[in-house]
Formats: C-alpha cells, sequence, structure tokens
C-alpha cells in the first residue's frame, strides 16, 4: 500500500500543484478572465443537482398524494434552471477558450525565443519534425486542456458535492454506500500514469516523424519527381503510419481498461442501491419520492465518473506536455555570453587562432592545432578537399560552435568572452546556400539592417549587381520571392544575400563557398558583387575556384582538419610537391578542358 500511497501522492502533488505553479506567469496577464471561467463553473456544477432534487417532491405530492396544483411549477423550475445553466456554460466555454488561446500564444512565443537561443548544433541533432513537435504542438497541447481541465474538475467537482448533498438529504444510509463504491471505482487512477510515460515518449517521436516527413516531401519534390520515389517516400510513409498506429494502440491497451473496469464497480454501486433502497422502502424508512431522487442523482452523478478514465487519460496527456514544455524552457543552451563578457566595438584590428582544436563528436577530432592571424583588412582563403574542415574553421568565429580547445582571439579577447549579440552584429555571412525569407526582396535585405535609409538600400542593390534584374521585374524590389526564395535562380539569390551584407556593413566578412553552385555566367556577376562586398573588410574566404583568390593575403590549405600549407598564391605555386599547387593544376586542366 506504501507505493500506491507515494504515487498516488506524487500524482497529486506534481499534476495539480507544480504543473499549475509554472503555468500561473502565463496565466496571470488573465487572471481575471481565468478566475471568471472556473468560477462560472460552480454554478453550472450545482444546478445538475436542481433536477434531482426536484424529483422528490414531485413523486411524493403528484404521483403519490395526486395533488396536481403543484404540478406546474416543477417543470417550468426545470426548465428555467437548465436556461441559466446553458448561458453559463456558453459564458464559461468562451471565457475558457480566450484565456486559453491568449496562454498559448505567450507559452508559444517563450518557446519560440528559446528555440532562436540555441545553437546549431542543437539544431544538428533534430529533424523538423522534432523541433515543430517541441516547440508548437507540446504549447498546444499544454495549453489547450489547461484551463478545460480546471474548469471541468471544478465543475465536475461542485456537481458531485451538490449531488452527494442529494444523496445524503433522501437517505444516509444509501448515501455510505454508493460514496464508497465511487470512491472505490477511482482507485485504479493511481496506476495509469506510470503505464503512459514510455508509450508517450514513443508517440511523440513518432507524430515528430510524421512531420518531418511532410516537411521533406514539400521541400524535396522535384528530387521525389526527378527520380521517380514517390513509391519509395509512400512506402516510406505508411511504416510511419504504422507505427504511429500500433502506438496508439498500445497506448489504448494501457488506458483505456480504466473506464470499462469503472463502470463495472460503479453498476455494483447502482444495483446495491436499487436493492437496498427497495428494503429502505418497504420498511418504510424512506418515501418512493426520495428514493427516485436518490436514484436520479446517483445515476447523474455515476455516469460523468464512468468516463473520467477518458477524462484522467487527457488530463495527463496536457500536464505531460507542460512537463515538456518546462524541461525546453529550463535547458541551457551549449553557446551563451560567459560572466562579465563584454561588448565588441567595430574597430577591430586582429583575429587569431591560437591551438585551436575542434571536436563534433567527443573522440572524434575535426581540426587539430589551428594557428594563424589575420590583420584589419586583409583577406585570408581556405582551401582544400571537400570535407576537411574549411567551414567549421570560419563557423568558430561567429560561434556556431564554440572551439574544444584553444582560443579563438579578436584584438587579444577571446569571442567566448564578447557578448554574442555584438559580436555577431560585426560579422557578415554569405553562404553557398543563402536562406531567404518568404516576403519580398526588399524585406530581405532590409534583414541586414533595419533602420538604412533608402539611399543604403539603394546603394547596396547596385554594389550587389542587383539592380538591373530589379528594373526587369514586375513589383521591383517589392517582388514577392516564395519560400526560401524560390522564385529566384541561385545567383539571384546569392547577390540579394550579398545586398543584405552591404546593408549590415560589417568589418569582418565571410564568405563559404559563396560561388561554388553557381554556373561561369552567374558566378561572375556574384563575384564583381562579391569584390565590391570586400572592400576594406576583414575577410576570410572558402573557396572553391582557385581563380577567385589569388589576390588573397595569406590562403591556407586545410585537409583532414590539418593545415598542410600556407602562404599566398604565389609562394603556394612555388612548391611543386605541394597540396595547392595539386588542387591548382587539377583545377586548371579541368577548366581547359571545358573551354
Amino acid at each position: 500500500m506504501k507505493l500506491t500511497k507515494d504515487i498516488r501522492e506524487k500524482i497529486l502533488h506534481n499534476m495539480f500543484v507544480e504543473n499549475y505553479k509554472r503555468m500561473w506567469p502565463y496565466m496571470k496577464p488573465f487572471w481575471f478572465r481565468a478566475l471568471l471561467s472556473v468560477l462560472v463553473a460552480i454554478p453550472v456544477g450545482s444546478l445538475d443537482a436542481v433536477i434531482a432534487l426536484s424529483l422528490k417532491p414531485y413523486m411524493d405530492v403528484v404521483m403519490i398524494d395526486k395533488n396536481l396544483q403543484t404540478a406546474w411549477y416543477i417543470p417550468l423550475m426545470i426548465i428555467g434552471f437548465t436556461i441559466v445553466q446553458g448561458v453559463l456554460r456558453y459564458m464559461a466555454e468562451y471565457l475558457n477558450t480566450w484565456v486559453g488561446a491568449k496562454t498559448t500564444n505567450l507559452l508559444k512565443l517563450d518557446l519560440y525565443k528559446k528555440m532562436l537561443a540555441f545553437e546549431t548544433e542543437f539544431f544538428n541533432k533534430k529533424n523538423s519534425g522534432d523541433v515543430i513537435f517541441m516547440f508548437n504542438n507540446n504549447a498546444e497541447m499544454a495549453c489547450s486542456g489547461l484551463l478545460n481541465n480546471l474548469k471541468s474538475f471544478v465543475q465536475k467537482f461542485f456537481t458531485a458535492i451538490s449531488l452527494i448533498a442529494v444523496l445524503f438529504y433522501n437517505s444516509w444510509q444509501l448515501a455510505l454506500v454508493c460514496v464508497a463504491i465511487m470512491l472505490l471505482s477511482m482507485m485504479p487512477m493511481t496506476l495509469v500514469r506510470k503505464k503512459i510515460n514510455s508509450i508517450m515518449n514513443q508517440t511523440i517521436v513518432a507524430d515528430s516523424a510524421l512531420l518531418t516527413a511532410y516537411n521533406e516531401t514539400y521541400n524535396g519534390n522535384k528530387t521525389i519527381i526527378s527520380y521517380n520515389l514517390d513509391g519509395n517516400q509512400r512506402n516510406k510513409f505508411e511504416r510511419v503510419l504504422d507505427g504511429v498506429f500500433h502506438l496508439r494502440m498500445k497506448m489504448l491497451q494501457r488506458t483505456r481498461w480504466l473506464t470499462p473496469v469503472m463502470h463495472v464497480i460503479l453498476s455494483v454501486g447502482i444495483g446495491l442501491a436499487i436493492w437496498f433502497g427497495s428494503y429502505l422502502i418497504l420498511h418504510g424508512i424512506i418515501t418512493a419520492g426520495s428514493f427516485v431522487s436518490f436514484l436520479t442523482a446517483l445515476i447523474m452523478l455515476y455516469t460523468p465518473i464512468k468516463s473520467i478514465g477518458g477524462t484522467y487519460n487527457s488530463v495527463l496527456m496536457s500536464f505531460l506536455a507542460i512537463e515538456r514544455v518546462f524541461d525546453i524552457l529550463d535547458a541551457k543552451p551549449a553557446i551563451t555570453d560567459n560572466p562579465g563578457a563584454r561588448d565588441m566595438s567595430g574597430d577591430i584590428h586582429e583575429i587569431e587562432f591560437k591551438n585551436v582544436n575542434f571536436e563534433y563528436t567527443p573522440g572524434v577530432p575535426v581540426l587539430r592545432d589551428i594557428n594563424f592571424r589575420v590583420k584589419r583588412g586583409e583577406t585570408i582563403a581556405f582551401v582544400g578537399n571537400s570535407g576537411g574542415g574549411k567551414s567549421t574553421v570560419v563557423s568558430l568565429l561567429p560561434r556556431f560552435y564554440d572551439v574544444t580547445s584553444g582560443a579563438v582571439l579578436i584584438d587579444g579577447v577571446d569571442v567566448r568572452n564578447i557578448t554574442l549579440k555584438s559580436l555577431r552584429a560585426n560579422i557578415g555571412v554569405v553562404f553557398q546556400d543563402n536562406f531567404l525569407f518568404s516576403g519580398t526582396i526588399r524585406e530581405n535585405i532590409m534583414m541586414g539592417n533595419e533602420n538604412a535609409t533608402a539611399d543604403d538600400l539603394e546603394r547596396a542593390v547596385k554594389m550587389a549587381c542587383l539592380d538591373d534584374f530589379i528594373k526587369t521585374i514586375p513589383g521591383g524590389l517589392d517582388a514577392q520571392i516564395g519560400e526560401r526564395g524560390v522564385l529566384l535562380s541561385g545567383g539571384q539569390k546569392q547577390r540579394v544575400a550579398i545586398a543584405r551584407a552591404f546593408l549590415k556593413n560589417a568589418p569582418i566578412l565571410v564568405l563559404d563557398e559563396a560561388t561554388s553552385a553557381l554556373d561561369n555566367k552567374s558566378e561572375a556577376v556574384v563575384q564583381r558583387a562579391i569584390e565590391n562586398l570586400m572592400r576594406d573588410k576583414t575577410v576570410f574566404v572558402i573557396a572553391h575556384r582557385l581563380s577567385t583568390i589569388k589576390n588573397a593575403n595569406k590562403i591556407m590549405v586545410i585537409n583532414q582538419g590539418v593545415v598542410v600549407e600556407s602562404g599566398t598564391h604565389e609562394e603556394l605555386l612555388q612548391n611543386e610537391n605541394g597540396a595547392y599547387k595539386a588542387l591548382y593544376d587539377m583545377q586548371f586542366k579541368t577548366d581547359k578542358r571545358v573551354k
């Protein structure tokens, strides 16, 4: 019995006290409406007893004594109370939905802020379905049932109290028997939470896989079509659906037994009430009216209790979602401002990578002992075999990741001791595949500097070699580009991203293979835009085509996470057996064959 008691106490404490305590800050701004929605539920529940109570005088006066003079007011009274109860139900539902939606929005906003605070590695380890479920669906599940469960609990509590009062009013002997049966029927609920935790977690994973499948089909539709993968994807989706189905059935097997078990126990209570009530009537202890009123109240009390198993499962789902939400909100991002971190000025003189080592997975080195310095206004380029660690090097500068050991220093200050906001404000990045947001070209460029003037915007467009293109399209800068910029070509998207970087005007610029995915014509235009962007900046370039980095102050060849060569273009070509010379000759011959 001790284990059962402990489980029960833990359930009551965690479910009702802790969860509502943690959700209170989100409900506090709307506390009056929330309280009103709960208070309105009190008379809604209490009025259920009116019908049962009114049957006693009706049976005794009308049916037994044959007195028809009082017969008219009892039905009218029942109708009147029912109308009042209906109006109050609507008010409670409206207030409950309003507060629930507002609370959900506040919770989603905090979850979204938390999502924005997580580091790149967090998203690398999650698929899109996981992220959507974690930051959206959990909030929906938590808040949709929060006030509803509280309102339902209050309503059913006062329904039970009022109906139990009717039971004792009519016959305390019968009431004691039936209340004891009711309490006995609720004991199996203590076992449910323990049974559904593991299944609930598996269900979340399966539901996340469904969301991922939809996202992949949307984003990968061209690949699916071009490779005739519709059958493959359909089979994959069917397997996910089967997994969800089996989990749903397992959840049902572990929880839905509660309702029929309670139904059987309560049916025994009703049977005992009829048998014992008949005995009390025959011995003149209670009247027939008292018995009918008692039986009506008992059935009205037992009916919702029979279905309380399903309600209880819903309550558990909601509270488990609340726990998951606060697990996310309590989680600490791996990359944050160190205590005492200071803001960084835009006057940068030197950047140094000092004995830098990095691992994505512990024990698996990606970068080993990287050392170099870059002076203000210089350009440093990184080349090497694919997967050698070039992108990882430049990702450490804006702290997409933190070094495993060593340090990245800006004017002698470790970047971990610089506030993230000021650090990233001083670094502009142009990726190989730049992400554009749904909206207009203007909106995407202005993300570089929301306070930019019209002249600033015009100059950025011109320097990014976008002006001729803008003139040719309907809407110009206000043309819609679709989700992820799908309505633009690769070169056009790159130039929008470059214009965005122009407006940011950061003193440090990172170019991560910004032209490697473009054809020769597009590359020429984008390269001209990049050269404009590089002026008067300290530039880190990851180069695919070596012809674009001939003028770099320093070129570093990185293979397998190690710097194997460094120097200027001319210096590196002097080493006949060097890695850079081999790359250059290979590319030169390829380009010559293409010509």
